[in-house]
């Protein structure tokens, strides 16, 4: 037994090193989270970490290179840890944090600091609404805290403005056409009485906790605020807007036409895909989609029993008035049904569900005639608040009924809900995990989600699996019309052209869509990419596994670690496919 005894005591020192190892790997996460919460407090709010309620980040110059200087800093220290020492779970960690931050410098490369506004809730007028409303507002303490950020905003205003000059005097722009709708927004802001604005929602909905006259004094406190200090600031800006950034803005729209754009641009697409697809290669992809998925639309046709054309169909879909509701509160009461129809049918597909709820609400009036159909906003890290599935109502008769299934299943549940908050409920991981979103997973998810509402008895009659083919198609259609714009040479009519040639999306949605992918250059091409990968993935294990095959066990599994590259969860879901099929084997 006594010559085991060296080999033990050798082994000591090995142990407590890796311990060491694992120990400043989780000092260098807590570190990085507790900047992150200091350098951009607004994401602190989302996130529901407290103590940076009351303030604004700073968008000055100086504050921008520290913050750049201060992620290349992150990058030796890691790489001074040794992986190799790391458990399995602290290697993933070690994996995705050291991609975050190698992403986060190359994206650095960039003045991105320079395109502070853009059509779709992109700027200061957005902004500061959307973190009021986001923040607690439980105590007195959190009014509280909302009134200091009011007396602050003209100064995170100005702050605003200096960058879209330095983004005209350097040449980085929005595209002008994209800008058309902005002051509107701001102006829709500036018309609404300063106690009823969009910026005090939460000072119209107190908890009784909170005396009477604590109510009334900050109410008018804030709406004094709104009045003497916001709304100015917020004229300036719309100001400036018209008389001096947009009339600058540049006039092309590929996103090459910046100041090394093409090299820009596809930083973009590699950060979004998380994939080395170069624009080509992704265009070649995405017209080999569009394809595949107008033969499947052609037979829904057929099954329709319509005789006529294609285009004659989607002119159908489009002017039927049948296929629309006339009043506002009547759309939203049906994404509601939807919902909750969805709501009951989701344990035959996961094993395990979301603890953080979810609401449906309308997109606020202020900026809807810029928005897309639908869109998620996350609820807060620490559960306190809810997710918002948030609808458009503007213009009724572009929101067709047949279309509301499948967007649901994209901005809810099964998608982005579900996933997002099963990734902020994720146990023993650290911080920085819980919000870790690579486009194409969380997209990707979001895409395939609407497949699934076959095996959950949605898209019963023709129309709404036209709807669900259109939507896919919509997502090819954006591989073609991305790259064509910003690497190809297409122009915005082209893309219009595109779009309206090959999905049943309305003429105002196919508009806001361009608009975005042109003010978004890259973004667009995430969704069928990681809607691709996790298909493959999924026909992988039916086919290995057979009829042992789990589809609840299968998604669960894909979402097990949160947001992931797709490099990353090809090679866990590869990894369980083999693990269930020695399972089943009994090797």
């Amino acid at each position: 037994m006594l010559r085991y005894v060296p080999l033990i005591l050798a082994a000591l020192p090995m142990a407590s090193y890796a311990q060491e190892e694992a120990a400043r790997l989780h000092q260098l996460f807590a570190d990085q989270h507790a900047w992150l919460m200091r350098h951009d407090p607004e994401l602190a709010t989302f996130e529901g970490y407290p103590g940076y309620n009351d303030r604004w980040s700073d968008r000055s110059p100086e504050a921008i290179a520290a913050a750049k200087k201060h992620t290349i800093d992150l990058l030796p220290r890691l790489m001074a840890i040794d992986r190799a020492k790391l458990g399995t779970d602290d290697q993933l960690n070690f994996d995705l944090f050291r991609w975050m931050v190698e992403s986060e410098i190359e994206g650095n490369r960039f003045p991105s600091e320079f395109l502070a506004v853009d059509p779709l809730g992109g700027g200061v007028h957005s902004e500061v609404p959307r973190v009021l409303e986001s923040a607690p507002a439980r105590t007195v303490k959190d009014y509280e805290d909302a009134i200091a950020r009011l007396k602050t905003a003209p100064a995170l205003v100005d702050q605003n403005i200096a960058l879209l000059r330095e983004g005209l005097r350097t040449g980085v722009t929005q595209p002008s056409v994209v800008m058309r709708d902005v002051p509107a927004q701001v102006d829709a802001i500036l018309k609404q009485a300063p106690a009823e604005s969009v910026l005090l929602k939460n000072f119209n909905n107190f908890p009784a906790s909170i005396p009477p006259a604590d109510q009334d004094r900050l109410r008018r406190e804030a709406a004094a605020l709104v009045d003497g200090k916001v709304y100015p600031a917020f004229r300036t800006w719309r100001d400036f807007l018209v008389n001096e950034y947009i009339p600058h803005c540049r006039e092309t729209i590929a996103f090459s036409a910046v100041p090394d754009g093409a090299a820009w641009y596809r930083a973009n697409v590699k950060r979004q895909t998380t994939t080395g697809l170069t624009p080509e290669q992704i265009h070649a992809i995405g017209e080999s989609e569009v394809k595949r998925i107008r033969a499947e639309m052609e037979k829904t046709l057929a099954a329709a029993d319509f005789h006529g054309s294609f285009v004659e169909f989607v002119q159908f879909l489009r002017a039927d008035p049948r296929f629309y509701y006339t009043r506002a509160d009547d759309l939203v009461t049906g994404y509601r049904d939807i919902c909750k129809r969805i709501d009951e049918q989701l344990p035959k597909l996961f094993g395990k569900l979301p603890r953080t709820p979810y609401g449906v609400e309308p997109i606020d009036a202020y900026y809807a005639p810029s928005q897309t159909t639908a869109f998620y906003d996350p609820g807060s890290v620490d559960g306190s608040r809810p997710g918002i599935y948030r609808v458009n109502t503007y213009k009724l008769d572009q929101r067709p009924k047949y279309e509301m299934e499948v967007l649901s299943m994209h901005e809810s549940v099964p998608g982005h809900h579900l996933q997002i908050a099963l990734a902020h409920e994720l146990t023993d991981v650290p911080d920085f995990r819980k919000s870790l979103d690579p486009t194409a997973f969380v997209e990707g998810w979001g895409l395939y989600a609407e497949s699934l509402g076959y095996e959950m008895g949605f898209y019963k009659d023709p129309y709404s699996r036209f709807a669900q083919l259109s939507y896919e198609m919509w997502r090819a259609c954006r591989l073609v019309v991305d790259t064509g714009m910003h690497a190809m040479g297409w122009t915005r009519q082209q893309a219009i052209d595109f779009m309206k040639a090959n999905t049943a999306l309305t003429a105002t949605n196919i508009v806001a869509e361009v608009d975005r992918y042109i003010a978004w250059p890259g973004q667009a091409d995430a969704y069928k990419i990681g809607q691709l990968k996790i298909r493959e993935l999924r026909t992988k294990a039916e086919q290995r596994l057979g009829a042992k095959f789990d589809v609840r066990r299968f998604h669960d599994e894909v979402l097990s670690a949160g947001a992931i590259p797709l490099n990353v969860l090809d090679t866990r879901v590869n990894a369980w496919i083999e693990e269930q099929a020695r399972a089943d084997t009994g090797n």
